[in-house]
């Protein structure tokens, strides 16, 4: 077992990929902050990588090469760290993760939780107990690492383009403490701002909506039919039936147009997080509209 910092190299391909990126950039000489010095990226960011929790974009590897001189290493391979993922999760997960990284299009109604990719370590952790509460300690850092994993489809230039509708609760109803929550959600206004994926709130007083009961998601393929997931707890449904899946796909449209405007969404997001931080919880969106 490596010592504590150290990144164990041989856990899988994503932490190969951090431990190589660490030597070169210690061999360079360089800190965290100097090699992500000219692009869009943060040095936590970087660091995530370099453990193994953060898959690479490619516009950050093309960013790394030429910085470290790494002759085109980590854009070449970044692709292939994408795709090696450990399946510790449940076997109606697998097929998901497998479509997932195919989709061209996901749109997601998200009832009750962030969705996954948007998760933070903490957030993650919190949602992991309350489904497993005796949990081991290695599984559910396996767990979290496997999820953050799947950041690059909601966080990557070059992943599915994304739509996700939330319910006004997930961001009224905190399940960490306030400070954890803000960063959570300012995360979440980060990455709808650089345009990774488009958000829209469904505030609490919308009445009767499409979807009220399960969180659904719908993937759409260049060469493939489009396909719905829709999840509970433990279990989890891949549904292909032409009729049924267009079905959805209208209803999804029904729900959209119930939810407040992509912007309108995002600023209150950011509004949210900017209240956790200073230690009092949000007003309700709808009194927020009214004022």
């Amino acid at each position: 077992m490596p010592a504590s910092g150290e990144i164990d190299g041989a856990a899988g391909v994503p932490e190969f990929y951090g431990k190589e990126l660490r030597w070169q950039r210690e061999r360079a000489g360089l800190t965290l902050e100097q090699t992500v010095r000219g692009c869009f990226y943060s040095v936590s960011f970087l660091s995530e990588i370099e453990r193994g929790r953060r898959r690479m974009p490619e516009d950050l590897a093309q960013h790394v090469d030429k910085v470290l001189e790494t002759d085109g290493f980590f854009a070449r391979c970044c692709a292939d760290v994408r795709k090696a993922r450990r399946h510790i999760h449940g076997r109606y997960f697998a097929e998901v993760l497998e479509m997932e990284a195919r989709a061209s299009d996901i749109v997601e109604w998200a009832p009750t939780l962030i969705p996954g990719p948007l998760q933070l370590e903490p957030y993650i952790e919190a949602v992991v107990y309350a489904a497993h509460p005796h949990v081991t300690q290695g599984v559910l850092n396996e767990r979290i690492r496997t999820r953050r994993e799947r950041a690059w489809v909601m966080e990557d230039a070059e992943g599915p383009v994304s739509w996700v509708v939330l319910h006004e609760s997930i961001i009224q109803q905190p399940i960490l403490g306030y400070g954890d929550m803000a960063e959570q959600l300012a995360h979440v206004a980060a990455v709808a701002r650089r345009r990774q994926f488009v958000p829209q709130i469904l505030p609490a007083d919308a009445g009767a909506h499409p979807f009220m009961s399960e969180s659904t998601w719908l993937m759409e393929f260049s060469g493939a039919p489009p396909v719905m997931y829709t999840e509970s707890m433990y279990t989890g449904q891949v549904i292909e039936g032409p009729g049924t899946v267009q079905q959805c796909r209208n209803a999804y449209d029904r729900l959209r147009a119930a939810a407040l405007p992509p912007e309108l969404s995002l600023r209150l997001i950011e509004s949210a997080a900017a209240d956790y931080r200073n230690g009092k919880r949000p007003r309700e969106f709808s009194s927020r509209l009214t004022v």
